[in-house]
């Protein structure tokens, strides 16, 4: 009886203790078919992509909350689930150097931060066996090197790690960073506004392939600059 009685007080301590959550597509622990409480949002206008840009969301989500159009110069995001974008012409070998200025314009209102980058060496983006090199930061000033491979992501860095080259969120939620990935000499580089953050021997990681932007979820992102460069 006594043992019934300790069993029945521990479930229910249990059942008062909090659930684990798990932020989307963000290199904060995703875990396919978990629930959590920071659910996409739906996003007016989206589903169109502008001529010769493709897109794969995470876990397939649909494109609906998904709006990419031109602006200005550059490209603006508002986004539900996390996505890549990519244009197949613009597929790496050898020495090159892809960039982009991002500009996170408000919170994501998620509590957390949210990542945006640069995405290299895509190999069957639209497909099962999608593979690519991601390089992400986000508006605590932290960065992230990461694999994905199917539908699996492991770390190439050791996780979100802060650098002064970055910077810091305003009060609204508001930061800017020009992000770089060059690839040279069978190095490959990865820099903040101009000062390398990472290194890594260019066999280690994805780094021929289709080159794009990736930008995680609940995110209104401005992006300038994105370019290409043979080097």
């Amino acid at each position: 009886m006594r043992l019934g009685l300790r069993a029945l007080r521990w479930a229910a301590l249990a059942a008062l203790l909090p659930l684990p959550t798990y932020a989307q597509g963000g290199g904060m622990g995703n875990m396919p078919g978990m629930q959590h409480d920071d659910p996409d949002k739906p996003v007016a206008g989206g589903g169109k992509l502008p001529e010769g840009w493709s897109a794969r969301t995470d876990r397939d989500a649909p494109l609906t909350n998904v709006k990419f159009v031109k602006m200005g110069d550059g490209w603006h995001f508002t986004v539900g689930p996390a996505v890549v974008v990519y244009r197949a012409s613009d597929n790496t070998l050898g020495n090159y150097r892809v960039s982009a200025t991002f500009t996170q314009t408000k919170s994501s209102g998620s509590g957390h931060g949210e990542g945006f980058g640069l995405v290299i060496g895509g190999s069957d983006l639209s497909g099962p066996k999608q593979q690519y090199t991601y390089f992400l930061v986000r508006q605590d000033g932290m960065f992230l090197v990461k694999r994905r491979t199917g539908a699996s992501t492991a770390n190439v860095n050791e996780g979100w790690t802060e650098n002064a080259a970055l910077n810091k969120a305003d009060s609204t939620g508001k930061v800017t960073d020009e992000v770089a990935v060059a690839v040279q000499g069978g190095k490959a580089s990865f820099a903040v506004n101009g000062k390398e953050v990472y290194s890594i021997d260019a066999s280690k990681i994805d780094a021929g392939g289709i080159v794009g932007m990736r930008v995680n979820h609940n995110l209104d992102l401005h992006v300038a600059g994105f370019a290409v460069q043979k080097m």
